[in-house]
């Protein structure tokens, strides 16, 4: 395993230049774009997630085995892999997953199949990593090919991801694997990056490699051939990318909170406004910077996309409730109502899940990767997240892309041409008058509205059982340090009841 590099901070591991970078917005063209990338591969694909699939669909081809020949490309990801491997000849193929929930797969039908064929090609190598500590997860969705192409950010390779941008209600190509079940509609981003910030993605990727007790991996050899999707052009050209990680310390490898340094430091930075996507709103460190910020005479505005509320009872129990009442303690001290989170909803008024985890700030720093306002994401989970800071010397050209992006997202979930937001923003800079004034002839966003918490989800979220900021505290007694309002800056709970 090769040695640490110093960090360049204590918030950034690395800084690296891309040649090229690309916002995927939504699974749809992410699935379609990965296809097209994987099929240029030479040397290695690398795939790191929280979860994966191999029934997923990822663009075009057959969908059944049969029929099996080098032209014409399976669509289903299992297979797919398996056709790569026999296509171009040398080629290596190393998936690593989180070992929690391995045996869901016995009901993934056919994947058992899959995961067999992968079994036995010598050229695929499926692992599942166990290497943190008990309680805590392999959060990272990370692809890297060549060491010259790479993907990081929020995005799965598993089922219930695929939407477009439109979000239609009933979309039928919206269904599980193999099943008529539908899911519903789901927003979702990932960074594409070419050149040294892959190469520095695939040395991440393979230190966790044998991390997780499997043989030590060199890296690629330089190839001029580069895996960029032909038909995908740019959003940003020769510019530097920062990775910042988070890491649970275990079995001697230490621990790492550049995801949360960054955190306080972006928002830190904010002169004008802030707009940032993310499953959850949990971080009492997050919600405290955002207080400070917030108590200033001339706070930025603040703008936190949601979703309506959290999948699976504990995960609502944990992270609706916190998110209930850090708001509010955030609200005894807004004395402007400069934050505010909204909830986007489709044509139908259906919520959309956001599983999103972006931050803009002042159209000067993008950050896009794995990493939730929540306090797993900042001590407990691994992380990876990618930013472009445009006041970094040669990025200064990244502004316009930024501004064009937070435009589209804007314009993506109310519904408009991204014309008619830039218009509206050249008019009055305010989001939240955007927001407000915005027809609701189809897609919008809707202010948040506080539920009322029972005992139970108030107990769960004030002592952060479920959401702890360190992996010691998942097992240790509720003591007089831990949640919420037992340190920092929130000491107290806020005085608005719900």
């Amino acid at each position: 395993m090769s040695e640490e590099p110093t960090p360049a901070s204590p918030s950034v591991w690395r800084y690296a230049r891309a040649s090229r970078v690309h916002v995927v917005v939504d699974a749809a063209p992410y699935f379609a774009l990965m296809q097209q990338a994987l099929i240029r591969a030479r040397q290695r694909i690398m795939m790191i997630g929280w979860d994966f699939d191999t029934r997923i669909l990822l663009g075009q081809g057959r969908r059944w085995w049969n029929r099996p020949d080098k032209l014409n490309q399976p669509a289903r990801l299992g297979p797919f892999v398996v056709w790569l491997c026999k296509r171009t000849r040398g080629l290596e193929v190393r998936v690593l997953k989180w070992n929690f929930g391995a045996l869901k797969f016995i009901f993934r039908g056919s994947m058992i199949l899959d995961l067999w064929r992968w079994w036995r090609n010598p050229a695929i190598d499926f692992k599942f990593d166990s290497a943190h500590p008990l309680g805590c997860s392999h959060h990272q969705k990370i692809v890297v090919i060549d060491d010259r192409f790479a993907v990081c950010g929020g995005i799965d390779m598993t089922a219930g991801r695929w939407d477009t941008p439109e979000h239609k209600e009933h979309d039928l190509r919206r269904r599980l694997p193999f099943s008529p079940r539908l899911f519903g509609p789901w927003h979702d981003l990932t960074l594409m990056v070419e050149g040294e910030a892959a190469k520095a993605l695939g040395d991440l990727g393979r230190e966790r490699w044998a991390q997780a007790g499997a043989p030590p991996l060199e890296p690629c050899e330089p190839q001029i051939s580069s895996p960029w999707p032909t038909t995908l052009k740019a959003d940003f050209i020769d510019v530097e990318v920062g990775i910042a990680r988070t890491r649970s310390q275990w079995n001697g490898v230490s621990e790492v909170r550049e995801v949360e340094a960054l955190f306080l430091e972006h928002i830190a930075r904010a002169r004008h406004f802030i707009y940032a996507e993310s499953q959850y709103f949990a971080s009492r460190a997050i919600a405290e910077a955002i207080a400070k910020r917030v108590t200033e005479p001339d706070p930025p505005e603040i703008v936190l996309i949601n979703p309506l509320t959290a999948e699976g009872w504990l995960e609502v129990v944990a992270m609706d409730g916190a998110r209930v009442l850090l708001t509010h303690a955030i609200a005894e001290r807004d004395h402007k109502q400069r934050f505010r989170i909204f909830v986007p909803r489709n044509a139908a008024g259906t919520p959309i899940y956001v599983h999103s985890k972006m931050m803009i700030v002042d159209d000067e720093i993008l950050r896009i990767g794995s990493a939730n306002m929540n306090n797993r994401s900042l001590g407990l989970d691994s992380e990876c997240d990618m930013f472009i800071d445009a006041a970094r010397p040669g990025n200064g050209h990244a502004r316009h892309g930024i501004t064009k992006l937070r435009h589209a997202l804007l314009a993506e979930h109310l519904g408009l041409p991204r014309r008619e937001v830039e218009a509206a923003l050249a008019r009055d800079p305010s989001m939240f008058a955007l927001i407000e004034n915005a027809p609701r002839k189809g897609k919008y966003l809707e202010p948040f509205a506080l539920r009322p918490l029972g005992e139970t989800e108030r107990a769960v979220a004030d002592n952060a059982l479920l959401d702890p900021e360190r992996p010691e505290e998942l097992f240790e007694p509720i003591s007089k340090r831990r949640g919420l309002f037992r340190r920092g800056g929130f000491l107290r709970r806020p005085r608005l009841e719900v």
